[in-house]
């Protein structure tokens, strides 16, 4: 082993939103503080439950992806596994999620920044 991921950093306009939606989605402590990064309007993370941490950097000029054209290239995304596709989807759409109609095994939707993410069942992995 050569490291240990740290945290996985998205690039958005508006941190402290993106943070909200995905403490909604995954749960976990907003903004906790932690002496590895400052907080303000520019940086906001999401302490998991399990530990993992999520940050999120305000980008001035952020352009936010439009997979699956690659021009613009997804830049990342996550893949989450649940155990309902139906609850899970009705409960991220009114977080702010939007669906995205691509014909794929699974369902892909844009988090509130444009990130593509997937929700996937356990029996219908990636």
């Amino acid at each position: 082993m050569i490291g240990k991921l740290q945290c996985v950093v998205l690039d958005c306009h508006y941190p402290a939103g993106l943070a909200h939606f995905y403490a909604a989605l995954f749960g976990g402590e907003i903004d906790r503080p932690d002496p590895r990064w400052s907080l303000d309007e520019e940086w906001s993370t999401v302490h998991l439950p399990d530990g993992m941490v999520l940050g999120f950097q305000r980008v001035e000029d952020y352009r936010p992806p439009m997979w699956p054209d690659p021009a613009h290239p997804q830049q990342l995304h996550l893949d989450i596994e649940v155990e309902d596709l139906d609850e899970a989807e009705e409960r991220i759409l009114a977080l702010g999620a939007v669906r995205m109609d691509v014909e794929t095994g699974w369902r892909v939707y844009l988090d509130p920044a444009g990130h593509p993410f997937c929700l996937l069942s356990p029996t219908n992995p990636a």
